[in-house]
């Protein structure tokens, strides 16, 4: 039975696909899966931090706040050939598509700002999908991102407006949308998801993708992140996040944004080769690898190229290659 895309879905409906009996999840969302994607397909993403640490907000997961004592150093915007050079090495390692990450707030109009826009120039340049998460900004500023080549601007919601204020007092979650709706006035494709083991509920992560899969189109891309502890931050003594509950997480996802993809993302250190695997099944087509053992910054732990190329070679799958998305057809909505 073919399935279509909906904008629709009822927080009821949704809760009720995340509660199905778990092989019957399985099974519904990687047959949701198999008729939107390659299912041999994986895109394999790298992740820069161009400016580490000294951020002014207070989420409570995040090792960059400058309002905890963490592992993470300060460290200025890297220069552009400093990015280059690591982006042109992960293109060589199967990385299709980079994502730079600055340690803001929001934009600012400033020479920093040109400076990434450079960035985001030359590393388009090189044939990779270009992602930034920077923070909040303006139509204006992501339209100048789009005049730079950008691919994807990442901006989480992180969790559901219910419990978002429980995790971050110093923006709102009307700012995140705002930011995405910001996006949405671009070709810039949208990259929103969320962040699994913040103690959160079952309805809350409901919520998020109730959120999510009313939003018109989809975001192209759907983040699931597992919660890194980080020692300092306030939620370093949190409960770990059992795997069928990720799996659950990303099955739901699949099947109520079908045409999305969906990212493996933070916390795939954790998981064991037969986890990833189910992750997979399910409809979980993205990762993150990396050269140093490090998502994004020492806190971070990411499998390293070679530990992916054998995993992805021993289940049968290959890495994408960048922009074959690019012409998808978003709207097949179900009547």
């Amino acid at each position: 039975m073919s399935v279509g895309i909906r904008y629709d879905w009822q927080q009821s409906e949704i809760r009720a696909i995340y509660d199905a009996p778990f092989l019957e999840l399985v099974y519904r969302a990687a047959s949701v899966h198999r008729q939107y994607h390659d299912p041999k397909q994986i895109q394999v993403c790298k992740l820069i931090s161009i400016k580490t640490g000294a951020c002014p907000e207070d989420c409570g997961y995040c090792a960059q706040s400058s309002r905890y004592k963490t592992e993470v150093k300060p460290e200025a915007l890297l220069d552009k050939d400093t990015v280059v050079g690591i982006a042109r090495q992960a293109k060589v390692s199967g990385v299709s598509r980079v994502c730079m990450g600055a340690a803001w707030r929001e934009v600012r109009d400033n020479s920093q700002f040109d400076q990434v826009l450079d960035m985001v120039k030359e590393v388009t340049s090189l044939g990779l999908e270009v992602c930034c998460t920077l923070g909040m900004l303006n139509q204006n500023q992501a339209e100048r991102l789009e005049a730079a080549g950008l691919y994807a601007y990442n901006h989480n919601l992180d969790t559901s407006q219910e419990y978002y204020s429980t995790i971050i007092t110093t923006r709102t979650y009307d700012d995140r949308l705002n930011t995405i709706n910001n996006v949405r006035q671009t070709n810039v494709t949208v990259c929103s998801g969320g962040i699994l083991g913040l103690g959160e509920t079952a309805e809350d992560r409901v919520s998020m993708l109730h959120t999510l899969s009313n939003l018109h189109p989809h975001p192209e891309s759907v983040p699931i992140n597992i919660l890194s502890k980080v020692k300092g931050t306030p939620l370093e003594n949190q409960e770990d996040v059992p795997v069928w509950d990720v799996i659950r997480m990303i099955a739901t996802a699949r099947i109520i944004m079908p045409a999305s993809d969906v990212r493996l993302s933070a916390g795939r250190a954790k998981l064991s080769q037969v986890e990833q695997a189910l992750c997979f099944l399910v409809g979980a087509n993205s990762i993150f690898s990396s050269d140093d053992g490090h998502m994004l910054t020492v806190t971070t732990p990411c499998p390293e190229y070679d530990a992916d190329q054998q995993m992805m070679s021993l289940l049968g799958l290959e890495p994408r290659a960048p922009f074959v998305k690019q012409d998808l057809v978003k709207d097949k909505a179900l009547v």
